[in-house]
């Protein structure tokens, strides 16, 4: 059976000793001290071990049931819930006003990837409450707030997004649901909506939708849709609950994973709503959370990844198998256990080194975030804009094969459910598709990321790179190991940034058909950035005589796999990319 150990250490040591967060000028980092951090990230790994984990194989196997427009979720979710949310962990970056703890939204993204990687189905109820919470504080009147977001911080309210419709998923501008305005100010929605995370259950007593859809007479495609808030139960003056909103689940989707959360088919029959925002400029509501929730699906990614890799690790030590090649290992037993064979090694180090530069790479851009929202700073805003696709996209991608890869390291036990390995790659492999599938991500990234303010934000990204390499380039400790590969990978993003630029405008397809390569390749040096930088934090602590050598001597390790092994991937996305249009578009539709 699965289990799960809250990577502690690994976390503190991004906070403090890679991104020195107590030191930062952003506003509240100077709070977060060593001692407090620890404090909050091992109490909240307690909670993901100890009560979060138990469920995950739980909610696989039970699944979410629908009883007369109810949805039923699995044993002990109710009180694993109300655990969470009673301790505060929902509400954690959310504004004190609101009844949040209004702490960094690092924090809140370090224990986030905790509790994903002990039930992703569990958390994403509380996820996307928080996702429908932050566009509201956005985007809402005084009166939004003050009646919804309290709440929803608290989680006696969940919140779900409901975007999607059977005929059009990533082309909005294809839908069909209908917002007919009232005299009182209100709106009558009509339509249905799909693919709804959340959308019905039993854990709390409402629902807060936000719902896209169309007011008559806006503008066609996506210029005339417009977000609304719609609860399941509508919310008197005094704030109490009053009647049932003329809104049911009518189906839960039968998954490949995350059985645990319902995901549902839900119909709008003339139901009370409210818009959120502007007229006709309901995307740029709904992106609030979008954007959120890319982020948060990245942290998916890494989370399964992590789950999975602990598992693989317990069993390539205790699975007895073959002998080592270079001799008897284990003289008292009837083979030697299965990490003494190379290929296993690779496999664990793929992972291994994926998890922890992912994981530096994901916090760095939270607080990315927090100097966007806490210092006004734009060009934080525009780095992590670029970066957003690229953590969605490669942590997810990338997380998924590393399941894949921990189911490997099992062997036929990995495909066998006892062994609970599986549902990693299952629960995995939905982060690929969902907030916008990851081809998606990869378009957003070329055609739009990399030119936003003059490409200025990707020029700042090459900046960064050139001036680590220089500032460090006397340090012979680093130079072989991470600076040189750095470099190299580098100019390879440098070198296909160049063949869009002098391609893509007379050949726009010259540049779609690399994108997927493109962003796999700026995921790759985005990670031997972050693995050059922990290689200097762990050199830098071993010179210092820190006690813990074997973790940094580890670290040390594992970021030479990463740039020897994993890093040289650019050559190859750079190859892929300069080969241009022809070979993806030259063959007729009729031959495929």
């Amino acid at each position: 059976m699965a289990s799960y150990t809250p990577p502690v250490k690994d976390l503190q040591f991004v906070l403090h000793e890679l991104l020195n967060i107590s030191s930062s000028d952003i506003p509240g980092f100077g709070d977060l001290e060593p001692e407090f951090t620890a404090a909050v990230i091992d109490e909240a790994g307690k909670l993901a071990r100890d009560v979060v984990a138990p469920l995950n194989p739980v909610g696989d196997t039970q699944g979410c049931v629908l009883e007369n427009g109810v949805v039923r979720t699995p044993e002990g979710f109710k009180a694993a819930f109300d655990e969470v949310r009673g301790g505060g962990w929902t509400a954690l970056d959310l504004p004190e006003e609101y009844g949040g703890q209004a702490m960094p939204v690092l924090l809140n993204t370090a224990v986030g990837e905790m509790f994903s990687a002990a039930n992703q189905a569990f958390t994403m109820y509380q996820g996307l409450t928080h996702g429908a919470a932050t566009a509201i504080l956005a985007h809402g009147t005084d009166a939004q707030k003050a009646t919804y977001v309290p709440k929803m911080a608290s989680c006696d309210w969940t919140g779900t997004m409901n975007l999607t419709e059977p005929h059009c998923g990533t082309d909005l501008g294809l839908m069909r649901t209908r917002a007919e305005p009232s005299d009182d100010g209100s709106y009558r929605l009509t339509g249905q909506k799909i693919f709804i995370s959340a959308g019905e259950h039993d854990l709390t007593e409402n629902i807060v939708h936000l719902v896209l859809a169309r007011i008559p007479g806006g503008p066609e495609g996506i210029k005339g849709v417009s977000l609304f808030i719609v609860p399941k139960f509508l919310v008197n003056d005094d704030g109490s609950l009053g009647e049932r909103n003329a809104v049911s689940c009518s189906k839960i989707e039968e998954k490949m994973g995350i059985h645990g959360n319902a995901t549902c088919v839900m119909n709008y029959d003339g139901a009370t709503g409210w818009l959120l925002g502007e007229k006709h400029k309901g995307m740029r509501a709904m992106f609030t959370m979008m954007n959120e929730a890319r982020l948060g699906v990245g942290m998916q990614g890494l989370a399964q990844a992590e789950a999975a890799y602990q598992n693989a690790l317990v069993y390539a030590r205790e699975r007895l198998q073959g002998r080592a090649v270079t001799g008897t290992e284990n003289p008292d037993g009837p083979a030697d256990p299965l990490i003494v064979h190379p290929d296993v090694r690779r496999m664990l180090l793929d992972q291994k080194s994926f998890v922890e530069g992912a994981r530096a790479f994901l916090l760095w851009g939270a607080a990315m975030i927090d100097r966007s929202l806490r210092m006004g700073d734009e060009d934080a805003e525009g780095m992590i804009s670029l970066l957003t696709p690229v953590i969605k996209g490669f942590l997810t991608d990338e997380g998924f094969d590393m399941t894949v890869l921990a189911q490997q390291v099992y062997g036929g036990h990995g495909y066998i459910e006892e062994s609970g390995v599986s549902q990693y790659v299952r629960d995995a492999r939905i982060a690929m598709i969902y907030e916008g599938a990851n081809g998606v991500q990869a378009l957003d990234l070329v055609g739009r990321k990399l030119a936003a303010d003059g490409g200025k934000h990707i020029m700042a990204f090459f900046d960064m790179v050139k001036d680590f390499l220089k500032e460090n380039e006397d340090d012979e400790a680093l130079k072989a190991d991470f600076l040189d590969p750095l470099k190299k990978a580098s100019k390879d993003l440098q070198a296909a940034g160049m063949f869009f630029m002098q391609n893509g405008t007379k050949n726009p397809n010259a540049a779609l058909a690399g994108s997927h390569d493109f962003l796999h390749l700026f995921g790759h040096v985005c990670l031997g950035l972050m693995w050059a930088r922990m290689a200097k934090a762990a050199r830098a602590a071993l010179d210092g005589g820190a006690a813990d050598t074997g973790f940094y001597e580890a670290k040390l390790a594992t970021g030479r796999y990463y740039m020897a092994r994993r890093l040289p991937a650019t050559a190859m996305h750079l190859a892929r990319i300069e080969s241009g249009a022809a070979p993806v578009m030259d063959l007729d539709e009729a031959l495929f």
